[in-house]
């Protein structure tokens, strides 16, 4: 089968792209938001190809996957056929709702003829969906393997633009954590954040994070507001203990015998500060959070899922 998707979000187009299709990626002179093309920093097979934006007019394409409302426009403008009409279509739906909460209306809600696929249960419930079908596809992560070796008495979290959007990315409880332990940062647009105990690391390549990750002795994972962190599954995937604001998914994502999850600060900060003080325990923690996202969110299922849905929705 032939996809086509844009490349929004690494992560999650890394797991999307190791199944048995060809993906199809489009490209912009300018390589900007709607044309990025493959990725840099994450490793892709070859079955995720290129295609400049104003060539897919003469691709044959199977289905579109799509991410971001203005995609229903440009797939109409650059294919020259309207998603769910005259091509078959799937809208993943990768964002908690905006707004008026939980009153907050899907913009397909009132279309019947292109599904979305929320990542999560807690976005399928909270969303106003109308009458749009709706399958729930939760994350899968490429295993980047057990590499946990805690040696470093230091937290750590993985975040993009965390300064721009505060606090839903639980920017505003940093200074707390790094009271607790050092604290490392991870991710994109993350300078700027620097200070005592808060050091940062500006866009690793996602192996090299990887391997920097599981040198600390503890994950934290502050976000408000968002589906579930796919940081927050690979810091499980490599063996690390974690410590998770209890908010959307968190709560059932993550067994008690992983870590901690809470919606109280001083809690959280405390389960950072013993895991720290107890490498024994955190390295228990940390092999209890590996087995249940390898049970949970494994590549397989992902795939499997993707293939079911993508197969009924070209027929």
């Amino acid at each position: 089968m032939r996809v086509l998707l844009w490349h929004v979000h690494g992560s999650w187009t890394t797991s999307f792209v190791q199944g048995g299709h060809e993906y199809l990626l489009p490209v912009t002179p300018d390589r900007g938001p709607d044309g990025l093309g493959r990725a840099t920093t994450w490793d892709w097979p070859d079955s995720a190809r290129e295609v400049p934006h104003d060539r897919l007019r003469a691709t044959d394409v199977d289905v579109v996957v799509l991410q971001r409302p203005r995609e229903l426009e440009l797939a109409e403008d650059w294919l020259g056929r309207r998603p769910g009409r005259d091509v078959p279509a799937v809208y993943v739906e990768h964002n908690t709702p905006k707004g008026d909460v939980p009153w907050t209306r899907h913009l397909l809600a009132d279309r019947a003829d292109l599904p979305i696929a929320h990542v999560t249960h807690f976005n399928a419930l909270f969303w106003d969906n109308g009458r749009a079908p709706v399958v729930v596809i939760e994350h899968g992560v490429v295993d980047p393997g057990e590499l946990y070796t805690g040696e470093l008495a230091r937290a750590a979290l993985a975040v993009n633009e965390p300064i721009r959007r505060g606090r839903v990315t639980g920017t505003d409880l940093l200074p707390a954590f790094a009271a607790a332990a050092p604290l490392d940062v991870f991710g994109m647009k993350v300078t700027g954040l620097e200070r005592d105990r808060i050091a940062v690391w500006e866009d690793l390549p996602q192996a090299a994070m990887h391997r920097q990750l599981a040198r600390r002795r503890v994950f934290v994972h502050p976000m408000r507001w968002t589906s579930l962190g796919l940081s927050l599954l690979e810091a499980m995937h490599l063996g690390m203990p974690v410590v998770v604001v209890g908010a959307t998914e968190a709560f059932d994502a993550v067994p008690p015998e992983a870590g901690v999850v809470s919606t109280e600060v001083a809690r959280l900060t405390d389960a950072v500060r013993r895991y720290v003080a107890d490498p024994a325990a955190a390295r228990l923690a940390g092999k209890a959070a590996r087995a249940a996202a390898l049970e949970r969110y494994g590549l397989a299922r992902f795939r499997s899922d993707w293939d079911r849905l993508l197969t009924e929705v070209s027929r």
